[in-house]
């Protein structure tokens, strides 16, 4: 099911970036409907999807029918066509977005599905939504008399043009919750995505020999969140590393890479100021829609941990955005068919430019954590004068022979003696000197409920 999903989905994509082309909006709605009808001895599995809104408008469905029968055996080779559903159960989404300018349905046998799809599926979707931030899903089950609904709305977009490409909207929204102390407004709740340098990348002869022609590249993008932009004092902690590959119609390549799941092996993770990278296990590689990489934290000595303040964590987001550019591809179902063969070859793709793709994601992840490599070489300094600040302070106070005086140092900082006294001012001095704020105007604010679509930050502001 999960295949047939994608494969309408990059149906739809397509259309749609054929009209953006022409300025049309990215915005609009999606939803996928998936019921059951029970008959005398088999249970089939139904599904509709639609599409509404600016994203998809022009989009006619007479004039694609002579196009959907050729493309039948592509999309749906093990499912056949079904009844639209009923037309309450589109009432909210049409309600939302207006009439669907597409609608497909299809159907297949439940039996052929797998227990974890549910959640394969909703995994998948919030992967499309995150580089589609555009549009809103809705995901609806109507299954054995239950009814489950599942919303993707973004929050907080982030626009990143490409060359000769139409641009891209992201899902830069950070789930991070600040500390106490921070001021309501001084808190970045987004991300700011940087393009990176596009890579040229050879066809090998055995896709070539399937009817794989043209110029293949991939574009990365980089996401670093949360944001700490405004507190260039904090210090930061690199947790995970997600990769995730689009195909040319920016639907999500599902199913793991073998040449992604090694490739920490063949990065320079001291470059990186990184002590490694291990790659997750296969059952979580499943379920996130994406290679993931969990980063190695170093052992530090007790005495250092006790002058380290906390950390803030971040994740990094990794996309590979292909790109596929072959002037005698036009034909819808070329062009479908051709993204089924990149899919298809792609380790391959990727094996036969494995030298030219490992240094370019070096590179990409080297500019990225620059500023959190900076971030520790400065908080060194931090450190080294906040021990003479604290260690000065304390000699002030266990020195002088003023009762007054050292009892009011005590009180202030709500310490019964010098001992109680010192880890005070240590915590004070971090959260004086870390949380120092510096507003940034490419930041979002907590004050903003939902936010426009935003331009990516250069690497210098990064």
């Amino acid at each position: 099911m999960l295949t047939e999903i994608q494969q309408v989905l990059r149906l739809v994509m397509i259309l749609a970036k054929q009209r953006r082309r022409c300025g049309l909006k990215t915005a609009g709605g999606l939803l996928v409907l998936l019921w059951t009808d029970t008959g005398d001895s088999v249970q089939s599995l139904n599904c509709t999807v639609a599409a509404a809104g600016p994203w998809c408008r022009g989009i006619q469905m007479k004039a694609l029918q002579p196009d959907l029968r050729d493309l039948e055996e592509i999309m749906l080779p093990c499912a056949w066509p079904c009844p639209p559903p009923d037309p309450e159960e589109l009432f909210a989404f049409t309600d939302l977005y207006g009439s669907p300018k597409l609608l497909l349905s299809f159907q297949m046998n439940a039996r052929l599905l797998r227990p974890e799809w549910c959640a394969r599926l909703e995994a998948f979707l919030h992967t499309f939504s995150v580089h589609n931030a555009g549009i809103n899903i809705q995901l609806r089950f109507s299954l054995n008399q239950q009814i489950v609904q599942r919303d993707f709305r973004v929050k907080t977009k982030s626009r990143v043009a490409l060359a000769n490409q139409p641009s891209l909207i992201l899902d830069v929204t950070s789930s991070t919750v600040p500390p106490d102390w921070v001021e309501t407004g001084r808190w970045c709740v987004g991300g700011h995505p940087v393009l990176g340098g596009r890579l040229p990348l050879s066809i090998p002869p055995e896709a070539m020999d399937q009817g794989l022609f043209g110029e293949l590249s991939v574009q990365p993008v980089t996401l670093l969140s949360p944001c700490v932009l405004q507190y260039p004092n904090l210090l930061t902690q690199l947790t995970h590393i997600k990769v995730l590959v689009c195909s040319p119609s920016n639907v999500p390549v599902t199913g793991p890479s073998t040449f992604l799941q090694n490739l920490p092996a063949h990065l320079d993770c001291r470059e990186l100021g990184l002590h490694g990278l291990r790659c997750s296990s296969f059952k979580d590689l499943v379920h996130s829609s994406g290679t993931v990489y969990t980063a190695e934290q170093e052992n530090c000595e007790d005495s250092e941990q006790e002058w380290s303040p906390p950390r803030a964590q971040q994740r990094l987001l990794l996309f590979l955005f292909l790109q596929h550019n072959d002037p005698f591809t036009c034909q819808l179902s070329d062009i479908m068919a051709t993204e089924v063969l990149i899919e298809r070859h792609l380790e391959a793709i990727l094996n036969n430019n494995r030298k030219a793709v490992t240094a370019a994601l070096q590179t990409e992840l080297r500019d990225t954590l620059k500023v959190q490599n900076h971030r520790k070489k400065d908080q060194e300094k931090l450190r080294s004068a906040a021990e003479v600040i604290l260690s000065s302070s304390i000699s002030i106070v266990s020195c002088s022979s003023n009762m007054d005086f050292r009892n009011a140092c005590l009180n202030c900082m709500k310490a019964r003696d010098t001992h109680e006294l010192s880890a005070a001012l240590r915590k004070s001095l971090w959260r004086v000197t870390s949380w120092k704020f510096i507003p940034k105007s490419k930041c979002y604010t907590t004050q903003m409920e939902e936010h426009p679509e935003s331009d990516e930050l250069t690497r210098a502001e990064i």
